[in-house]
């Protein structure tokens, strides 16, 4: 009698690359909106009428009220989709720790320092969001009281760079990983993503100094 030896495999179900594209999009629309956001904080070196105009004019379009929480939901979501990939338990962040050491590869060292920022982010970051979109109206005076206040301006000198950090690198794995950049274009773009970090976390302490010196 013949033996059927067939072997079926199961068909993959196409989800987890579905998981990344939406991964994709949402992390490039968090970039995009980072980028924003440290452009209209930092308008208050350009005076503290300008940010509080731009801040009005957000408020009174009701993009503040509205945009704010699908900020906060799509910063939960990206994360919960970054989340299948990082590894949680001791034994293995361990083993990941040994392989990056023993690849030397800078790019999966890129994704290492991408994973603890992305830690830090979802506690500091969180607090931000929450402290801002319930003390609404936004306004120059309002952020330089809290930043002259307490432990803020520690806050925030921990936020800024994890996030700037986080921001470039996600800009930089985006267009690696899904073939926007070649391979033999890889190096320039990387130098160009490594100045354009160090422009936007110079924004920010300048934008921070600007705040601390606001007379409230």
């Amino acid at each position: 009698m013949a033996i059927d030896t067939t072997i079926y495999v199961k068909p993959h179900s196409g989800i987890s690359a579905y998981l990344d594209w939406l991964q994709m999009l949402t992390g490039a629309g968090l970039i995009l909106f980072m980028w924003s956001h440290m452009m209209l904080v930092a308008s208050v070196n350009l005076g503290v009428g300008v940010m509080n105009t731009i801040a009005h004019f957000f408020e009174a379009t009701y993009m503040a009220q509205v945009g704010g929480p699908m900020i906060g939901l799509t910063f939960l979501v990206h994360f919960a989709l970054a989340a299948r990939k990082i590894p949680y338990r001791t034994k293995e962040q361990s083993t990941m720790w040994k392989h990056s050491k023993m690849l030397h590869h800078k790019d999966t060292w890129l994704w290492v320092v991408q994973a603890v920022t992305a830690m830090v982010i979802l506690i500091l970051g969180s607090i931000h969001m929450w402290t801002v979109l319930t003390d609404l109206p936004i306004t120059a005076e309002k952020s330089a009281a809290r930043i002259q206040g307490g432990f803020w301006l520690v806050f925030y000198l921990i936020l800024l760079p994890m996030v700037e950090l986080h921001v470039g690198i996600g800009f930089y794995r985006i267009a690696v990983k899904w073939g926007f950049i070649k391979r033999k274009t890889r190096k320039g773009f990387e130098g160009f993503e490594n100045i354009l970090t160090a422009i936007f976390i110079l924004i920010g302490l300048v934008t921070l100094w600007r705040f601390m010196i606001i007379d409230v």
